[in-house]
């Protein structure tokens, strides 16, 4: 694969003087980490069904990086191939992206969400010559959906199955045979490791065009963002980091993944959102520190504060918990200080550049509340206008940044990259800054609706609702839900003399093999859509018309 990572080589001296890209890898941390403590705990992963507990101390953990990456070499992945991962928060999630760093592979991480039609897009650009996934997770057989697109992805030579049986599962083809003890496997581990601005990871994201883009990071970009992070959160070796936020997203990925290797700290992975079961494992494994979306919040501090009132230990050990992605509601702050004792951090961030901004452990709990936090070292951010002037303090307009932590460009599509000369980046939200540096996300001028943390390509799911043999117009918009922030709802003007319901809405996008995540959970049927003169629908009216509906709508 050949990586077009233009946005990297114009600021590669000014990072460097600045002191702000780091020059290593996760492969020199990782061998840092067993020069320095071979034999500390580095990784508990936790399987919530099955209650399968697997750890690795710092030693074994690179043992089986080598055994995996071996074995992918024997399969010929080598230098930039692609070797695509559907993991849940599995430890072969965490193996994987180590053992393709020691090849110099880039690991393609993707959400166990996706179903056919988001993965035969993924596969297919992205080039990935492995999947790895699991044989079945949450009752899903992945490798027989991979098996069954595998014909008519060209580059998929190889469908890898955590669990599965026979020549072709993860435990005969990786994890099983002793691969680093063979005679060529010190060659195979060192001739072709990644520099700090070889591209690392390949990670699709959902946007405006219709199709996902490949974001593509490298060890540099990447590491840029968690140094500084991690040192904004207090977090050195004693940290222990739970992660229930899956590591094909960002969030985990960096912060759950990649930071506790970084730190020499140690890292415990929960593989299904369960309260009661991350309440447990925060008293057993000392958990110190997490990060993940609202929602997990709400949860986690109702579970605690129920089993609190039962007379049970809380969790002591928990200090910290950075939330992010949906504004915190301020009754959920102080409900989960008391609750869990714990600072709540609010923060921003997106796939291109990790985190941006984030409150301070120092700050009043009302910038948690009302903030998203301000920018992390080496970020700035401003406002501006739509003739692209900045905007005073307080007044609302789209959101620009320029970060050491930005992306290398959409992989085959740098006309997309929405940076300027002077890499300035638009990130196509609409936000203000306050009188201290502060930034609050207002809105979004791209059209995407996040539901739990979770990107729904608008477009995307509108373009399949115009195939659909009853409807007329279609718009998908976004309607608000305490729990998850957003949902989609779903507003059609039907064809003449047809009609439609919810349910065959989402047994159409069922039929289309659609993430489940993404089917509309509302249906509004309207005789016509408001427009511009130029006959634009109005979304902004479509939102304020559900909110009205939802406001007169008795529980």
């Amino acid at each position: 694969m050949q990586f077009d990572t233009v946005l990297l080589p114009p600021r590669r001296t000014r990072m460097l003087e600045q002191g702000l890209w780091h020059e290593r890898t996760i492969n020199d941390y990782l061998d840092a980490c067993v020069a320095a403590c071979p034999d500390k705990l580095a990784l508990t992963a936790v399987q919530v069904e099955t209650g399968d507990v697997r750890r690795f101390t710092y030693r074994t953990l690179a043992q089986m990086a080598d055994r995996i990456a071996v074995g992918l070499s024997r399969l010929g992945v080598g230098k930039d191939d692609v070797v695509a991962c559907q993991l849940p928060n599995w430890w072969q999630f965490t193996l994987v992206y180590l053992a393709c760093s020691r090849i110099g592979a880039v690991m393609n991480p993707l959400m166990h969400i996706f179903r056919e039609r988001e993965l035969s897009f993924m596969l297919q650009h992205g080039e990935a010559k492995v999947m790895i996934v699991p044989k079945h997770f949450r009752g899903f057989d992945f490798e027989q959906m991979l098996t069954g697109l595998q014909p008519s992805l060209p580059t998929l030579q190889h469908v890898i199955a955590v669990g599965g049986q026979g020549a072709s599962s993860f435990e005969a083809l990786l994890s099983g045979p002793e691969w680093e003890k063979e005679a060529d496997a010190q060659d195979i581990l060192t001739r072709s490791r990644p520099g700090p601005d070889d591209v690392t990871q390949l990670i699709y994201t959902s946007g405006t065009t219709g199709e996902p883009k490949g974001v593509m990071q490298t060890a540099n970009t990447l590491m840029s963002n968690i140094v500084p992070y991690a040192e904004r959160m207090h977090l050195d070796a004693e940290a222990v980091v739970l992660m229930a936020s899956p590591m094909a997203h960002q969030t985990g990925f960096m912060y759950g993944l990649m930071m506790p290797i970084m730190l020499k700290a140690s890292a415990v992975l929960q593989d299904v959102w369960e309260p009661k079961q991350a309440t447990a494992l925060i008293q057993q494994e000392q958990v110190t520190f997490t990060m993940a979306s609202t929602p997990f919040l709400t949860d986690l501090a109702r579970t605690v504060d129920e089993q609190r009132q039962a007379g049970g230990p809380g969790v002591p050990t928990l200090r910290t918990f950075l939330c992010a992605g949906a504004p915190i509601p301020g009754p959920l702050v102080e409900q989960a200080r008391a609750a869990l004792g714990a600072k709540i951090v609010s923060a921003w961030g997106m796939t291109e550049n990790g985190a941006v901004t984030t409150t301070e452990l120092s700050d009043d709990d009302e910038r948690a509340v009302n903030t998203d936090g301000h920018p992390l070292p080496g970020v700035e951010i401003k406002v501006v206008d739509a003739s692209d002037q900045p905007l005073p303090a307080g007044e609302a307009g789209r959101l620009l940044l320029r970060s050491c932590s930005n992306f290398g460009g959409y992989l085959k599509r740098p006309q997309l990259n929405g940076t300027d000369a002077d890499d300035w980046f638009d990130t196509g939200d609409l936000a203000r800054i306050d009188e201290r540096g502060y930034l609050r996300i207002t809105g979004r001028s791209k059209d995407v609706i996040i539901r739990g943390g979770e990107n729904i390509p608008v477009v995307e799911i509108e373009s399949l609702l115009y195939k659909h043999p009853a409807v007329a117009l279609a718009a998908v918009v976004s309607f608000p839900d305490e729990r998850l922030g957003e949902r989609a709802c779903a507003v059609v003007v039907p064809k003449a003399g047809q009609s439609i319901d919810l349910p065959e809405i989402q047994r159409f996008m069922k039929e289309h093999k659609v993430a489940i995540q993404y089917v509309p959970e509302r249906l509004i049927v309207q005789e016509a859509m408001p427009a511009t003169p130029s006959g634009k629908i109005q979304k902004f009216k479509l939102r304020e018309a559900i909110r009205e509906l939802i406001r007169n709508t008795p529980e």
